[in-house]
This record gives structure tokens, C-alpha cells and sequence, in this order.
């Protein structure tokens, strides 16, 4: 059986940050792994190691300072805006904080319809029952759709990101600490819902955290990162 091709190759790539006097910072150094289609990688490493700068950085939400990212055959950093926009679609991120990544003055419906907005997907009709579709697929009545981010608790809170980033069916997830902020109980309810996503959907999955239980439930390979290195890979 032939071997499947990456969905997505890293090579060499770095972030700098300006420092004291002048001096550069290096958050990313020398970065490269791939990802298979439909394989979940597991990122762990310290606070501060460049796991949350090496997910941005991927996606382009910050510019790396050098090397390669190709994503599908396509070098990302080579890409126009209008080019990349296009590419988003298939690529999004649940960020770490689910109180502060969902906006407060927006209804959860008008947060999960804004994507499908943006890209032009369907007629209004086929938005609407996509909301309700997708936040059924993640747990919550699509009655959800009518009330505001701070009506929910912190798990659904993460469960409506969950549903915005999966509303426009990406290829590709990064899941930036996306438990830490929740507590112990609610995170095994989180971690399992992305692990039956994550299979029923066939998605490629990035997933950071600084806990090694929970990279190694969902994983399966881990890459080590310290001081913004992957220092090692493999196997769980």
C-alpha cells in the first residue's frame, strides 16, 4: 500500500521577534515536520516554547520570517491575500480562550453564519440550516443560535468555536490549547468530541497543548518543541 502524501510540509521554518537593543528573538528556529491527510499530530512543550507561534504562523495570522509551508502542494508564504483568503477556508483554528475568541455583541447564529458570509457559501437558506446543522453536530440545540456568547458556559462557549471553525467543512484544524482553559471535567468532554469529529469528518488535525495526557489521547504522533525547536517526533 502506497504511502500517502503529506497534506501539509513545514520546512525550515522561523519567526523572529524584534528584542532588547535591536536584537532579534527567535520564537520559531528551523521548524520542519509533515502532517498526512487525516493524521492528528500532537505539539507539546512548555509555556513559552513556540507551540501557539508555530500554529499562527501556519495559517499566516503572523509572517513567518522565513522558510516553507505548502499546504496541499502550495507554498503558503508565497500567497496573495486574496489567494490566502481563498485557502482559509480549508484551513481554521480554535484558540485557547473561548470567552474572549467569541464576540459578546453577536448572537451565536450571526457568529456561525459570518464565515459562511465571507467565502459566499450557499444561498441564505442553506446558511441557516448549515448554523443549526453544524451546532447540532457539536452538542447544542440549534435554538443556540438565538442567544449570546455569555449565556453559555465555558465548555459550550468552546463548543460554539468548535462549531465556527468546522461551519465552512476545513481539511485542516489547528487546535490551539483548546481545553487549558477549561476545567478538568469539562476538557474530557471537549477532547472527546474532537476525537469523534475528528474521525467522522476525516479532518487533519494540528493539536497543541502543554499536557501530555491530553496529546497523548488524541494523538497519533507527538512532536516535542522547546525553545522553539521541534526537538523530538514520533510515534505515541
Amino acid at each position: 500500500m502506497a504511502e500517502k502524501m503529506p497534506l501539509l510540509n513545514v520546512k525550515h521554518l522561523s519567526k523572529d521577534y524584534p528584542g532588547v537593543g535591536g536584537k532579534a528573538v527567535r520564537a520559531l528556529n528551523d521548524v520542519s515536520f509533515s502532517i498526512a491527510e487525516g493524521e492528528v499530530l500532537g505539539v507539546v512543550g512548555e509555556s513559552g516554547c513556540g507551540k501557539s507561534t508555530l500554529g499562527r504562523s501556519l495559517l499566516r495570522l503572523i509572517e513567518p520570517t522565513e522558510g516553507v509551508v505548502e499546504y496541499a502542494g502550495r507554498d503558503l508564504l508565497t500567497l496573495s491575500k486574496q489567494e490566502m483568503k481563498s485557502i482559509r477556508q480549508d484551513m481554521q483554528i480554535i484558540f485557547q480562550d473561548p470567552f474572549g475568541s467569541l464576540n459578546p455583541r453577536h448572537r451565536v447564529g450571526g457568529i456561525l453564519i459570518e464565515p459562511l458570509n465571507v467565502h459566499r457559501v450557499g444561498s441564505r437558506i442553506d446558511r441557516r440550516h448549515r448554523v443549526a446543522e453544524i451546532l447540532e453536530l457539536v452538542g447544542l440545540p440549534a435554538a443556540s443560535a438565538t442567544r449570546y456568547p455569555h449565556e453559555f458556559s465555558g465548555g459550550q462557549r468552546q463548543r460554539i468555536a468548535i462549531a465556527r471553525s468546522l461551519v465552512l467543512n476545513p481539511q485542516f484544524l489547528i487546535a490551539d490549547e483548546a481545553v487549558s482553559a477549561l476545567d478538568v471535567s469539562i476538557q474530557s468532554q471537549i477532547i472527546n468530541l474532537l476525537c469523534g469529529l475528528q474521525k467522522r469528518l476525516g479532518i487533519t488535525l494540528l493539536f497543541i497543548s502543554h499536557d501530555l495526557s491530553v496529546i497523548r489521547h488524541i494523538s497519533d504522533r507527538i512532536a516535542v518543541m522547546y525553545l522553539g525547536r521541534i526537538v523530538e517526533i514520533g510515534a505515541v
